[in-house]
């Protein structure tokens, strides 16, 4: 079992690189758009600078990868917690429903992005994510 509580977060990752490269991707295209503009840059600039240099949708991707590092480093560390000391078939069906929303999450934050269905799928993602935690505190307080 412990195999299958991983494979969720490995897709994870592979989903965080798939977005990694789609970002680096239409910004390139977007700044050679820009031409010299783009030279323009401050030196030490950051990614949340070019917010209101390159178009929304541009920086949609940039922004879903921000969130792609931030809640699910909880979810490799009660993946790996959960497989260390014994998944249970609920606890990979949680993942793989984590990874899900995630991933749908990444698809509407980065084509789309009204809100309230952002919020939703963020919210809704959360749930299985509280499940694995209280699952990772159980089987490390009690095993």
């Amino acid at each position: 079992m412990e195999a299958k509580m991983l494979a969720p977060a490995a897709v994870l990752v592979a989903w965080s690189l798939f977005m990694l490269l789609w970002m680096t991707a239409v910004r390139l295209r977007s700044l050679a758009k820009l031409g010299s503009k783009a030279s323009e840059a401050k030196p030490g600039a950051r990614g949340q600078d070019l917010n209101g240099v390159l178009p929304d949708p541009v920086n949609w991707k940039a922004h879903n990868y921000t969130h792609l590092t931030e809640t699910p480093t909880l979810f490799y560390a009660v993946a790996v917690i959960v497989a260390l000391l014994g998944a249970s078939g609920t606890d990979v069906l949680a993942a793989w429903i984590y990874v899900a929303l995630r991933i749908a999450h990444s698809l509407w934050q980065s084509m789309v992005n009204r809100i309230p269905v952002r919020l939703l799928l963020f919210t809704l993602s959360n749930l299985p994510l509280i499940y694995l935690a209280a699952r990772a505190i159980k089987l490390a307080l009690f095993a």
